[in-house]
């Protein structure tokens, strides 16, 4: 089997939270060899790290210190190497987090908010909404910007203070960052795994980026 036909290991963090079982189905379905990972050294073999999150962002910081699993995060994207992060694994990638009053990560600069009440939303934002791009590529092949549905659940949003890094926005109310690009590293807030066929499209064209690294 040549290099470029081995499956590539996608090391998926278990944090003890979270729907892990259905993004290892999905990430396997599109072709991945992928894992659960619960100590930093286990993912050292992996192509790509995949940080799925549900639940409370205060838990989450909480469980990912206590396994040292935060610094792989800070350490593996600084290193550029291909990250994939879902919903809570977007938000935690940021400086700090209304939830809470919860001091995230600090890979990126900015602040995830909650969506205010008093302007006729329901929150948490639950369901299907539509994604929007303005500069596609291979992550976004076959995707229709504003058109194609993903499915959403979440109170609270990104706001990064580097707008360049925003890659995906949705409209609920406002128009809010629902996913970013920077490097190698992609994390969106709806969840791909529960998105059906455009949610496997986006992880079978992510899977295809790990070619040109």
């Amino acid at each position: 089997m040549s290099e470029d036909s081995k499956a590539r290991k996608f090391a998926v963090i278990n944090y003890g939270m979270g729907n892990l079982r259905s993004v290892l189905r999905a990430w396997q379905a599109v072709g991945a060899d992928a894992y659960l990972v619960q100590k930093p050294e286990e993912a050292d073999s992996a192509d790509a790290l995949v940080f799925p999150g549900q639940g409370a962002i205060v838990d989450t910081m909480k469980l990912l210190k206590s396994t040292q699993m935060d610094q792989l995060i800070v350490d593996w994207i600084a290193a550029d190497r291909p990250f994939f992060g879902i919903c809570l694994g977007l938000q935690a990638l940021f400086e700090f987090s209304e939830e809470g009053d919860t001091e995230g990560l600090g890979i990126f600069k900015g602040q995830v908010k909650r969506f205010p009440s008093g302007m006729g939303l329901k929150v948490p934002h639950m369901g299907w909404n539509g994604v929007s791009f303005d500069r596609p590529s291979q992550l976004t092949k076959g995707l229709v910007s504003g058109s194609d549905q993903f499915y959403f659940v979440h109170s609270y949003y990104v706001e990064p203070e580097d707008e360049s890094i925003q890659y995906f926005k949705t409209n609920y109310g406002k128009a809010f960052c629902s996913g970013i690009q920077s490097g190698n590293c992609t994390a969106v807030q709806f969840h791909p795994e529960k998105s059906q066929v455009k949610g496997l499209q986006l992880y079978t064209n992510f899977l295809k980026t790990l070619s040109s690294v």
